[in-house]
Formats: structure tokens, C-alpha cells, sequence
């Protein structure tokens, strides 16, 4: 479960993380209220990464341009979610920005330590200094030292690297969380360091032992877009985005190469919608209904292979479906696996084509786009 950036630098606040101190508004008049220095930054409080890339932080220099800035961010869409409140901290000047991160390893279950040299917006573009250790005992200052100096001279930004890394372990440990990332970490012109930003995802398999975990998991359902809320309550897994290419298909890794390629044929899916977990007839139902019911989808691509999945049972279904839909919008399938042979007879049965790649449904749903 990712915590809101606020959420997150409360935490870190508490196990003594230095962060801005800010205050959260809901509506963009709020900003009136603020008592601290002027510029600020205005920051929507959305669960969906690459908020600084997509707009999502706006600086204002006063409270008129404060109001302003807080309309646009309210109005705008991050990943599909749209920002119910906005985080309002003093515009922080600096000299430098890191990246830290301790993170669990999800096969070892050992703990990760990543840093950068070079943080912010573009902290991809260069590989992080990585150091491995499997249990918190293992935990070795003069090792992350020695990795350090390698890309740190100067000895007491290491040292104060070092003993943040501690904190951001012992934060880890306390409070069952899978990540804890401060990007960008800022270099303050006395040489202090400060979280400009968090991004703490936490286990929720441990909501029954950290009671406040189960009190954001509930906070974030109601945060979430209509479609993704609706989505989720029909047990398939879905992550709104931007564009405007719904996708329904079957597990994680297909459901990824999809959205790849609807980017690379320099289109944007709308959603992360993966229905494996309820490959049925009223499983894909509700994936239409949810897709047909979100204005900006202007296309629908149905990508599935079907290993133990047979797919001339889904091209009954999907049949089935498209007898009764209302909807007008375009639907390309591209479905392949088990009983393909079938399936395809059954999809011409119905006047419906069924694509023999992935690239040419996505030709396909291209073209449908382009001839709207």
C-alpha cells in the first residue's frame, strides 16, 4: 500500500526524518490560511507515481498565485485520480538533491539500501550505489562508507547519509514497510539534510498488528478513482492512468506488454486492468461496464492468453457481451492460447475478428482512435 507523500513524511517525522513542516488543504481558498513563509509549493496528494513529471508540484509566490496554483492542481487528473487535498510546504532552497532509499527484498527477504548522488525528477537516468544485507543485525556503517566514498568526498554529507540510513531501516522494521523513499533527499546550503519528499509503501498483510495501516488502506480505497474503486470491488486488479485505451487482459506480465506496446504505437492506456484473478463471465463483464462507463476511454483492446485459461470459453463470453453492449466505443481482441482454433470460429460467428498478435490489435485499436 502506497501512503500518501503527507502520510508518509508524518511517519518519517516521527522516527526523526527531517521534513518540511506543511499543512494539508482541501479546497483551493485554504490557501488563504497558510501562516508560513512565502513561495511555497503546492503538492496534489495522489497515489499514482511521476507527480512532478505529470504537473503535480506547483510553486506560488504569494497567496493569490497560491489560489490559482491550488485550482489547477484540483483540476487536474494523476494517473486517473484526481487530488482530494494538497499538501502546502515553504518553497525549500538548495544546494543539492540525493536519493535514499531502504527497501525489502521481496526474494530474499534480506533489506536493500540505494543511493544516488543525483535525485529528483531524473534520478532514473543514473544507476543508484546499492548495499545488501540480509537481516538488520547485518547492518554495516563502515561498509556503507566505504561504498559511499566512492561517490561522496565530502566526509560529513557520508555521515549524515549513513545515519539517515539507519533511521530509514529502523522505520522498516517498526512499521512493517516494504520501501521508504526520500527523493529528493536536499542538500540545505548549512550542509543539513531534508526530506522534500516520501513515497513509504507498507505491508498490508500486517494491517492486524500496525492498526494504522488498515486506517490508510481505507483512506486510499476512497481516494481511488469510480472505475478503479468499482474495479477492485469485483476482485480484479486495476491502476488508473491517463490515457485513453482501456485494457482488459489476464495476468500481470501480458497486461505489461500491452501497455508498452499501446505506448510505443505512441498512445496512452487509460488503466492497468488485469483480470486473472476473476477470469469469468461476470469478471469481464465488469471490466467492460467499468471501461464503457469512463468518458476519456475511447477504445477498449481485450489482450488474454489463455494457458489454463480456454480461450473458446472466453470467446463465448466475450460474445455474450458484446450482444448486450450499449456502448459504442471500438473493441479489438487479441486472444490467443488454449482452443484458439474455436475461439476464433466463434468470433466469426459473431462477426467480430479475432488478431493473431499483439501488434496488429494494437494496429487496429490505433486506427479506431485516429477515425474518431
Amino acid at each position: 500500500m502506497l501512503m500518501t507523500e503527507h502520510a508518509g513524511k508524518s511517519l518519517l517525522m516521527v522516527y526523526g526524518v527531517p521534513v518540511p513542516t506543511g499543512t494539508l488543504i482541501a479546497k483551493s481558498y485554504d490557501v488563504q490560511k497558510w501562516r508560513g513563509s512565502w513561495p511555497v509549493a503546492l503538492k496534489a496528494q495522489v497515489s499514482s507515481g511521476g507527480r512532478g513529471k505529470a504537473g503535480g508540484v506547483l510553486r506560488a509566490d504569494d497567496a493569490d498565485q497560491a489560489r490559482v496554483q491550488a485550482e489547477t492542481l484540483f483540476g487536474r487528473l494523476f494517473g486517473g485520480e484526481r487530488p482530494q487535498r494538497l499538501l502546502v510546504e515553504p518553497w525549500v532552497e538548495h544546494t543539492r538533491e540525493l536519493y535514499l532509499a531502504m527497501t525489502v527484498d521481496g526474494q530474499s527477504g534480506g533489506y536493500v539500501l540505494l543511493y544516488s548522488a543525483s535525485g529528483g525528477v531524473d534520478v532514473e537516468q543514473q544507476a543508484p550505489c546499492r548495499y545488501a544485507f540480509g537481516s538488520p543485525g547485518d547492518f554495516r556503517a563502515h561498509r556503507l562508507r566505504a561504498l559511499l566514498s566512492d561517490i561522496e568526498q565530502d566526509s560529513a554529507l557520508r555521515e549524515r547519509v549513513v545515519a539517515l540510513a539507519r533511521r530509514l531501516l529502523f522505520i522498516v522494521i517498526a512499521t512493517d514497510a516494504l520501501t521508504v523513499e526520500i527523493n529528493p533527499l536536499a542538500v540545505l546550503p548549512n550542509g543539513r539534510l531534508l526530506a522534500l519528499d516520501a513515497k513509504v509503501v507498507r505491508d498490508e498483510a500486517a494491517a492486524f498488528r500496525q492498526s494504522d495501516i488498515a486506517d490508510e488502506i481505507e483512506q486510499a480505497r476512497k481516494r481511488e478513482p469510480r472505475m478503479v474503486r468499482k474495479a477492485l470491488e469485483g476482485n480484479l486488479m486495476m491502476v488508473g492512468l491517463d490515457g485513453e485505451i482501456g485494457l482488459i487482459s489476464g495476468g500481470a506480465g501480458m497486461t505489461m506488454a500491452g501497455m508498452d506496446l499501446i505506448a510505443h504505437a505512441r498512445l496512452k492506456p487509460a488503466c492497468f486492468l488485469d483480470c486473472s484473478s476473476n477470469p469469468t463471465p461476470a469478471g469481464y463483464q465488469l471490466a467492460f461496464d467499468v471501461l464503457d462507463a469512463e468518458p476519456r476511454v475511447k477504445a477498449i483492446l481485450v489482450s488474454i492468453f489463455g494457458g489454463g485459461t480456454h480461450i473458446d470459453r472466453v470467446a463465448k463470453a466475450m460474445n455474450e457481451i458484446m450482444r448486450k453492449r450499449k456502448s459504442r466505443k471500438p473493441v479489438v481482441f487479441r486472444m490467443n492460447g488454449t482452443g484458439r482454433d474455436r475461439a476464433d470460429e466463434l468470433m466469426r460467428e459473431f462477426g467480430l475478428c479475432n488478431h493473431s498478435t499483439l501488434e496488429s490489435a494494437i494496429d487496429a485499436v490505433a486506427a479506431a482512435v485516429r477515425a474518431q
